[in-house]
């Protein structure tokens, strides 16, 4: 796939940037763009073809960056817009993308919207940007509404004045009304903003959450529609949001968690977004028939409206690879996680590997998040150090989500400056430059997947056809002969006919594939 194609997106490799904790360019213990800059080589080496940021923007990181409070300006613990245009311009000159994320369903409390309706009258015009109410009881003490936060408690919080405001998510980042014309106008202005600057791509955080019922009445299970999770009046904000993109040839990656696949599928309409998160296959357990069953219903729900699908293993919300296939619920739930939960390693990095060539040949685009091409699992945060909402929101008996986003480890040799969250002791096990120069590592394992990925026929976009196999495991083919074979059952199994072996996950043993194996072949 050449990046210079108009369809790119379609069969991308994508790979995620968590500044924060990607590259210290400055030494200071954080992640910044500096980083990111010296680390390009690395990363067209590692053969992708555009980096997803997650916010780069000015906040307090109340949650981790996603609590925006300048959508203009990057946060100065990153370095400057300067720093970021010349980010965007020297990528594309190695052939790679930029894609940044827009968070539209709230802002920080810091933002100067929300400050403004904070020190406004109640009824005033600065405070219906946002949802405030009067709150229930005598003396308005209890909440407007029954609405839970996503971080768990009330999704409301009292303001001084005694009013309160709506938060599906932390207290500091409250939610913007998108019935208010001045809110989409905003929305749009940014866009246009990030696009002249140069990004291809814009992925849209909590896509489906936006538009609330305006009378914002108590949730009630089986509500239809939702007060809130996937309303009609989103699509025609979608719709604007895409006349904005074609301007600029850009494109929409839009996360989006729903049930429901053909409800699903509107947002992926021609004239709404272009892809969508696939987070059902993130969360699927490491078993062949629910996968294959994943597979089938993506593909079958991006088939009526034309769309590739995406595919993900993880991202800087969910449990790393490694840890997750190393555990005996191999799943994904957030309601699940728990401190000390078991983990073979061995495991869970086998299955790792073998899922990497999974995901990697399934069509459409697939996207690697930073540091699973080292095969880093996931970190064990000291309690004192956690920083993570999740956390605190649980009264603390949820880990929270920074156990992915520890700083990756670039070199055995310690950092300069204490890391912004821990490194676990045995990190330098993992370093890049060590990696890089062991033939049989993670690292050298992504860049070979990834390079036959982009050079071979047969990968990316395009139709799949499934071919017959023994009970635990996934085979399929592609275009101009190219098959993927899956080994999730308990016992070796024979190679289907073939001329020859484009990659394993793992040594073969007597010309067949072990268990927790898989096989690029050419037939």
């Amino acid at each position: 796939m050449s990046a210079s194609e108009p369809d790119w997106w379609r069969s991308a490799a994508i790979y995620q940037v968590y500044v924060r904790s990607f590259a210290d360019g400055d030494g200071d213990g954080t992640g910044d763009l500096s980083g990111v800059r010296t680390r390009l080589p690395y990363l067209a080496e590692l053969g992708v073809d555009a980096l997803w940021f997650t916010p780069w923007y000015v906040s307090p990181l109340a949650d981790g960056g996603y609590d925006v409070a300048d959508y203009r300006a990057i946060d100065p613990a990153f370095g400057t817009l300067g720093e970021a245009e010349k980010l965007i311009a020297e990528a594309r000159q190695l052939g790679i993308r930029t894609i940044v994320d827009i968070v539209p369903n709230h802002v920080s409390d810091q933002h100067v919207w929300f400050r403004a309706a904070l020190a406004a009258r109640p009824g005033g015009p600065e405070r219906a940007l946002f949802h405030f109410r009067r709150g229930r009881g005598p003396d308005g003490e209890r909440p407007p509404n029954d609405w839970e936060s996503e971080f768990g408690g009330p999704a409301w919080t009292r303001a001084p004045d005694g009013e309160w405001y709506l938060h599906l998510f932390a207290p500091e980042q409250p939610d913007l009304n998108w019935a208010h014309p001045a809110v989409r106008r905003e929305h749009e202005e940014i866009l246009r903003f990030w696009f002249e600057r140069g990004v291809a791509g814009v992925r849209i955080d909590s896509a489906a959450l936006l538009a609330k019922d305006a009378y914002l009445p108590d949730f009630a299970p089986g509500r239809d529609p939702h007060p809130y999770v996937d309303r009609d009046e989103l699509h025609d904000i979608y719709r604007s949001w895409r006349a904005v993109a074609d301007e600029y040839a850009g494109i929409f990656v839009g996360e989006v968690w729903l049930p429901d696949s053909e409800r699903f599928a509107r947002y992926l309409r021609p004239d709404e977004l272009h892809t969508a998160f696939n987070l059902s296959f993130l969360a699927c357990p490491w078993d062949a028939e629910r996968l294959r069953r994943t597979i089938d219903e993506t593909l079958a729900e991006h088939a009526p409206v034309g769309a590739p699908a995406t595919w993900v293993l993880c991202n800087h919300d969910v449990t790393r690879t490694v840890t997750r296939y190393g555990r005996e619920d191999t799943g994904f739930d957030f309601a699940t996680k728990a401190f000390g939960t078991p983990t073979d390693l061995g495991l869970g990095t086998r299955r790792a590997r073998a899922a990497a060539l999974l995901s990697l040949a399934l069509p459409g685009s697939v996207y690697v998040y930073q540091g699973e091409e080292l095969g880093l699992p996931e970190a064990e945060i000291p309690r004192d150090r956690i920083q993570d909402p999740m956390h605190f929101r649980s009264g603390g008996t949820d880990p929270g989500r920074d156990g992915c986003r520890v700083p990756l480890p670039w070199t055995g040799a310690p950092p300069a400056a204490e890391p912004w969250l821990p490194p676990p002791a045995d990190w330098d096990v993992y370093a890049a430059d060590r990696q890089a120069a062991d033939p049989d590592s993670m690292l050298t394992f992504y860049r070979r997947a990834l390079r036959l990925r982009r050079t071979e026929p047969g990968f990316g976009d395009g139709p799949l056809t499934w071919l017959p196999h023994p009970s635990g495991v996934l085979a399929f083919a592609r275009q101009d002969g190219l098959v993927c074979v899956v080994n999730l059952g308990a016992d070796q199994v024979a190679l289907p006919a073939h001329d020859s072996v484009l990659l394993t996950s793992g040594p073969l043993e007597g010309g067949g594939l072990p268990r927790d194996t898989a096989a690029w072949l050419r037939a």
